[in-house]
C-alpha cells in the first residue's frame, strides 16, 4: 500500500452562524447539501481502507487460504447511521443536483451491502476462527467481498468525481459573492487560498491511483502559489488582517513544492519515495480548513 489507507480531507463547514439563519442563500444551501455528503463520504472511506488492508495479504483471485504468511484480517467500520440518514436528507433538499444525488443512493446502497460483510469478516479475523474451521467461513466471505467490495469502490470513484464537480462549482459561487459583497476583502482571500488549496489536495496520490499527472498537479499548484502569494500582499497592506491563519497557506505550499520536486524525480510515480509526504500535506491541509472559518474573525 501507497499510503497505508488514503487519509481523509478535512470538510469545511459553513460559516459560524449560517446554519441557525431561517432564509439562507443559494450559496449556503449547496454548501449546506455537500457538508452532509462529504461527512459521509469521510466516514465510510474507512471501508475502502478496509478492503485495501484486506487485499494487502489476501490473493483476490483465490481467496484465504490459511496458509498466508501473516493473516491482518480487515478494520472495523464507523458507525455511519446518522450521516446517511442526513444525505438521504439532502438528496430531496434543493439545490437539485441529479447526477451526485442519483450517485449518492447509489453509493449508500453498494455501501450498505458491502458493511455487513466487512464487520462479520472482521469479527471472525479478529477471534482467529480460521484456526478451528481451516478458513471456510473465510472462503465464504471472500466469495462476498469479491463482488461486493469492487461493486462498492467503482460507486466510490464516482460519486468522487461528481462531488469534486459539484464543489468547485459551490466554491466559485461563493467566491464570487464574497466580492460583490465586500470586495477582495480578508475573506474573500481567504476563501480564495481554500479554493485553490483544495484543487491541488483532489490531485494527490492515493493508493487506486499513485501516479500523478503532473502537467494538471503542478497548474494546479501554480495557481495556488498565485493565490497565496495575493493574499500575502493584502496582509501586508493591512496587517492583523487574519488570525492564525495567515502563515499556514505558505506553509503548506513549501511543502507542496518538495513534494512537486520528489514527483517530478520520480515522473509522477508517488510510489518511488514521494508517497510518505501525502499523509503530512493532508493533515497540513485539515489544519487549514480548520483555522480558515475564523481566519477573519479578529481582524483590526
Amino acid at each position: 500500500m501507497l499510503l497505508g489507507g488514503s487519509p481523509a480531507l478535512a470538510q469545511e463547514p459553513l460559516p459560524t452562524g449560517q446554519i441557525m439563519k431561517p432564509d439562507v442563500s443559494p450559496e449556503q444551501a449547496t454548501v449546506r447539501k455537500l457538508n452532509a455528503y462529504a461527512s459521509l463520504l469521510n466516514r465510510t472511506l474507512r471501508a475502502q481502507e478496509s478492503l485495501d488492508r484486506y487485499r494487502s495479504w489476501v490473493d483476490m483471485k483465490t481467496g484465504p487460504t490459511g496458509r498466508e504468511r501473516i493473516i491482518y484480517g480487515l478494520y472495523g467500520l464507523y458507525d455511519v447511521r446518522g450521516e446517511i440518514v442526513k444525505a438521504e436528507a439532502a438528496m430531496a433538499q434543493p439545490p437539485a443536483m441529479p447526477d451526485l444525488d442519483g450517485a449518492m443512493k447509489s453509493y449508500i446502497a453498494a455501501y450498505q451491502v458491502l458493511a455487513p460483510t466487512i464487520t462479520e469478516a472482521d469479527s471472525y479475523y479478529e477471534r482467529q476462527d480460521y484456526r478451528t474451521d481451516k478458513m471456510e467461513q473465510g472462503r465464504a466471505l471472500h466469495a462476498k467481498l469479491a463482488v461486493a467490495g469492487p461493486a462498492f469502490l467503482a460507486e466510490r470513484a464516482k460519486v468522487d468525481a461528481l462531488f469534486r464537480v459539484e464543489k468547485e462549482k459551490s466554491d466559485a459561487a461563493e467566491l464570487a459573492a464574497i466580492e460583490a459583497r465586500e470586495g477582495r476583502s480578508a475573506r474573500w482571500h481567504v476563501a480564495n487560498v481554500m479554493t485553490e488549496a483544495r484543487k491541488v489536495m483532489d490531485l494527490l496520490p492515493a493508493d487506486a491511483k499513485p501516479v500523478v499527472t503532473m502537467p494538471a498537479f503542478e497548474a494546479a499548484l501554480g495557481r495556488y502559489a498565485a493565490a497565496v502569494k495575493d493574499m500575502d500582499g493584502y496582509s501586508a497592506a493591512n496587517p492583523n488582517a487574519f488570525h492564525v491563519f495567515e502563515s499556514q497557506p505558505r506553509s503548506l505550499l513549501g511543502k507542496l513544492r518538495e513534494f512537486d520536486a520528489k514527483l517530478a524525480k520520480a515522473k509522477g510515480d508517488a510510489r518511488r519515495g514521494a508517497g510518505r509526504d501525502v499523509t503530512w500535506i493532508v493533515n497540513d491541509y485539515n489544519m487549514m480548513v480548520s483555522t480558515a472559518q475564523t481566519a477573519t474573525a479578529f481582524s483590526r
